[in-house]
């Protein structure tokens, strides 16, 4: 007699509960579609644009965070090395190369999420294109790991997984339709600590 109802019920709660699971798995997965990427590292430039999928503009309205607009900037974030391996805190790594052309840039380091990683006071957790030494033709190379060093260098100590976020301010790229051919700096593993 209660067979049929109770049946239905769970059927009803499985629906329902893995619709909901789904779907929040899926805004936590993505920033949504149309990203763009060049080597290691990928952007989404329509994320804050009124063209934004309906999974960017959820994602976007979840997390509460202001994201620049098409014309103020763009947002680069790299999980992976050159090599595809997934970025550690108990690595070293060295950026090299240059950025597309910006009025500033900042590079630092977050964890997986996307929060910064933080230091201890008097050690840097990220640098930026005024504080960052150049060489004659422009490129740069910057140190991240948990050893200071001379010239740029950004402290990363920790156990869990990392991520890159660099940052480019006033870009004429944010604009550009071929974005695709833009030069990226290289992120190389240097080493591992217990490998």
């Amino acid at each position: 007699m209660f067979r049929l109802p109770v049946l239905v019920l769970l059927t009803l709660a499985i629906a329902f509960g893995g619709g909901a699971w789904s779907a929040a798995r899926m805004l936590k997965a993505t920033s949504g579609f149309g990203a763009i990427e060049l080597g290691a590292w990928s952007a989404y430039p329509e994320l804050q644009t009124s063209n934004a999928d309906p999974f960017a503009r959820a994602h976007r309205a979840g997390d509460g965070h202001i994201l620049l607009g098409r014309a103020e900037g763009l947002v680069f974030t790299a999980l992976t090395d050159e090599t595809g391996a997934a970025l550690s805190g108990r690595c070293a790594y060295e950026i090299s190369g240059t950025t597309p052309p910006a009025r500033f840039w900042t590079l630092r380091v977050a964890d997986a999420g996307g929060a910064p990683v933080l230091s201890p006071p008097l050690f840097p957790d990220s640098l930026n294109s005024w504080t960052t030494l150049r060489r004659t033709d422009g490129s740069f190379s910057i140190r991240v790991n948990a050893t200071p060093e001379t010239g740029n260098w950004i402290r990363l100590d920790t156990q869990a997984g990392v991520s890159f976020i660099l940052t480019l301010i006033d870009t004429p790229t944010a604009a550009s339709a071929s974005m695709v051919d833009l030069d990226m700096p290289a992120i190389t593993r240097i080493g591992c600590r217990d490998a």
